[in-house]
């Protein structure tokens, strides 16, 4: 885990995040690139002069943030990008390889409607970059309780838990599978990959109509300090994939949430 990307909102508490990440990638020996999107179009004599101001605004006002971070030994770096969120994202990881996305839902009050916002949102499920998010205020600590939760065991590629498996090792973590057994579900989703097996320490199987149905049943059970989900076209999100926002009747998680891709299901 080399390369976090850490995007910063309009959010006034951006170095919370930021300070989360600093704190994480200083355990595994990482480098942070904090990184803001912005999209100005126009004429093209002008857009020019235009794009470079609203730059240099972005890049300074990226340096006040992390002026106000503890930044430790870390390593980080500035990425700016002028376009559409998954343009920029496809763009800086060709650049650099982003191991990792760092990131904060919309709210942590109960109140707020939604947990992820657009920006947030579409992150979460536009791209193939694991991603963890925080909740905010949350202060970095080792993880001692890992919950991961799915409906289909298949993985065609076991470099996708590359991240779990690095944090388990890291936080000498103990990790428990949550198979859950949704409508519909064939014989094969319940063939469990063998990379996942390896690393877990007990295995529960429950039937509910989602995924997250079988992750409220069973949290207070497992005391998860640590949720990891996957993200798939029929997995986790699959209500959630054709919006940005997710609300907090759908899904919402007091812990730290760990997002891993599966490109093909």
């Amino acid at each position: 885990m080399m390369n976090i990307l850490v995007p910063i909102g309009t959010s006034t508490n951006a170095n919370q995040t930021l300070q989360y990440a600093v704190d994480f990638a200083e355990s595994f020996g990482a480098e942070i690139y904090v990184m803001e999107v912005f999209n100005v179009s126009g004429k093209t004599g002008t857009l020019t002069n235009v794009s470079q101001k609203i730059a240099d605004n972005s890049k300074e006002r990226l340096k006040e943030i992390i002026g106000t971070v503890n930044t430790k030994d870390v390593s980080l770096k500035i990425a700016s990008f002028n376009g559409e969120l998954k343009d920029g994202l496809k763009e800086i990881d060709k650049g650099i390889g982003i191991d990792l996305i760092i990131l904060a839902p919309r709210s942590n009050d109960i109140q707020e409607a939604n947990y992820l916002g657009q920006t947030s949102g579409a992150i979460i499920k536009r791209t193939n970059i694991p991603t963890l998010i925080v909740p905010k205020g949350t202060g970095y600590k080792s993880f001692e309780n890992i919950l991961v939760a799915f409906k289909s065991g298949i993985l065609r590629r076991k470099r996708i838990l590359d991240p779990l498996i690095e944090i388990q090792k890291k936080h000498n973590a103990n990790v428990n599978l949550l198979m859950v057994k949704t409508p519909g579900y064939s014989d094969d989703d319940l063939k469990i990959n063998t990379a996942l097996m390896d690393i877990s320490s007990q295995l529960t199987f429950t039937e509910n109509s989602t995924t997250y149905h079988g992750v409220l049943e069973h949290f207070q059970a497992k005391h998860p300090d640590l949720l990891c989900v996957f993200r798939r076209k029929r997995g986790f999100f699959k209500k959630l994939w054709e919006k940005s926002t997710i609300s907090k009747t759908e899904f919402y998680a007091p812990v730290p949430v760990l997002v891993l891709s599966v490109k093909k299901d």
